[in-house]
């Protein structure tokens, strides 16, 4: 198994990033929370698994190896596979969807895409134990608040958008949403809105 890759960022895409590593580029699926702080021309190292299918092999690299070693616990929930898992933790970091497994939030669960009242109920139930309790870092409010807007706005000028642009389109979300600063766990939300807000590139 491939556990880990170190390497070029190449090309940077909204669901994926490709790595040149010795001259190999490796296609890797990811979260956006990831994917924002890859920058095309850049050293960068992820975690990686592969999930292997009967007619292809597919990439996923992540952040730390907490983040991919949920990935794989989540796939052990029926009918959870490999798209749902990345969902889960594109929405919720490790240790909120820990947090929403201890006390059966199924709501926040809920907020994944592909994921309803009964897949909810259903994950809860399956990974109840399995993940480990929230580590400190998780359960505890930074006491000053972060701003990750450059994360947001590094991702969007890796998908080719001007620094302009897309520091216009974030402030413009932040506006839509009456805050000033972009927290770590909204960072995937508001690069998101970000592109929504700037359509398709033509």
């Amino acid at each position: 198994m491939i556990a880990s890759l170190t390497g070029t960022v190449s090309v940077v895409s909204l669901g994926s990033v490709v790595l040149d590593v010795g001259g190999v580029g490796y296609l890797v699926h990811s979260t956006p929370a990831t994917l924002a702080a890859l920058r095309p021309g850049e050293q960068a190292r992820v975690h990686t698994t592969m999930v292997v299918r009967e007619d292809s092999m597919t990439l996923y690299g992540f952040a730390d190896v907490d983040e991919r070693e949920v990935f794989e616990t989540a796939q052990s929930v029926s009918g959870v596979g490999p798209r749902i898992a990345l969902a889960m933790l594109a929405v919720l970091t490790p240790d909120a969807l820990r947090r929403a497994i201890e006390a059966e939030d199924t709501a926040a669960l809920r907020r994944v895409p592909g994921i309803g009242v009964k897949s909810a109920q259903r994950i809860v139930l399956e990974l109840s134990g399995k993940l480990g309790a929230p580590g400190d870092g998780g359960t505890a409010a930074p006491s000053v608040p972060v701003d990750r807007r450059d994360q947001v706005v590094e991702a969007l000028v890796g998908l080719g958008w001007t620094a302009k642009v897309a520091q216009d389109a974030v402030e413009k979300v932040l506006a839509d949403a009456g805050t000033e600063t972009v927290a770590e766990d909204e960072v995937p939300a508001t690069l998101r809105a970000a592109l929504r807000r700037l359509g398709p590139r033509g």
